[in-house]
């Protein structure tokens, strides 16, 4: 006789498909081909620290300058756009996402607005927001006394 060790994690993961596909079939509306995730989705973002400057990047492949819309509003950086679907093609599936998206990110600290740049190249956004002069790191001289 042979000793099988149980995972419970294994049952995680099948419960969870379970759930996703749920999930899908529940969202998904009769008159659209494509599954409900394809008509929702978010872009993947990087977001770092660079020489005093925060740095944003962002996958948008397939999108058009024009189709992207960013707005700085006090902390809070606002990414929005739309990946159109090809109407010219009809479709045996669908899984690369499309439609719109909006991303919202508070910045935690203050930014020369004045000095933001951004940047479209091969399918990524590079968002540079400089920090303001008071929001950047002082030296403080330690005296001897």
């Amino acid at each position: 006789m042979d000793l099988i060790r149980w995972d419970p994690f294994g049952d995680l993961s099948t419960l969870r498909e379970r759930v996703n596909r749920l999930f899908e079939e529940t969202l998904a509306r009769p008159d659209r081909r494509e599954p409900a995730s394809a008509r929702t989705w978010a872009p993947l973002v990087d977001i770092y620290d660079a020489n005093g400057d925060i740095v944003l990047r962002a996958d948008l492949p397939g999108l058009k300058q024009e189709d992207i819309d960013l707005q700085l509003t006090g902390d809070t950086l606002t990414i929005r756009g739309e990946r159109k679907l090809s109407e010219e093609h009809s479709y045996m599936r669908v899984e690369r996402p499309h439609g719109n998206f909006e991303r919202s990110f508070t910045l935690s600290v203050p930014i020369d607005q004045s000095k933001v740049k951004a940047s479209y190249r091969e399918g990524v956004l590079e968002i540079v927001l400089p920090k303001a002069e008071e929001a950047k790191p002082k030296q403080v001289k330690v005296e001897v006394g």
